[in-house]
């Protein structure tokens, strides 16, 4: 017998499918769920700090991408996770000189310059 996970009542009806799974709906409460939801997503702690290890040794979020197959955008969330962390914990320690976090992070590759046009005409004529 299958119970809501919020209010724990028994009547239960059947509500489609969401993502290729049985959805229910409470009748008491009218709470959605269903049967079996995943308990855990995303990549594991060890995958980000790989990530991150390889950011900070200089490489690049795209040839980061091209050795993990983890899309870049997903290592920039990370690494601007890592310094919002980061800010926490100094702001909660008092960080000594000889702190083993660092100062200063820099996040690149976010920002783009677009230049003014070289010429007027375009295709490169005068």
């Amino acid at each position: 017998m299958m119970h809501c996970p919020n209010c724990q009542s028994s009547e239960i009806s059947k509500n489609g499918f969401r993502h290729g799974k049985q959805n229910h709906r409470c009748r008491s409460c009218g709470r959605q769920f269903v049967s079996n939801p995943q308990s855990h997503r995303g990549y594991s702690d060890d995958v980000r700090e790989l990530c991150l290890k390889m950011y900070l040794n200089g490489m690049g979020f795209r040839a980061i991408e091209r050795v993990t197959e983890i899309h870049h955008t997903t290592i920039i969330g990370w690494v601007k996770q890592a310094d919002l962390h980061l800010e926490e914990i100094q702001a909660s320690q008092r960080v000594s000189q000889e702190a083993e976090y660092p100062e200063v992070g820099e996040v690149d590759e976010l920002h783009t310059y677009v230049g003014s046009k070289k010429t007027r005409d375009g295709c490169g004529r005068r």
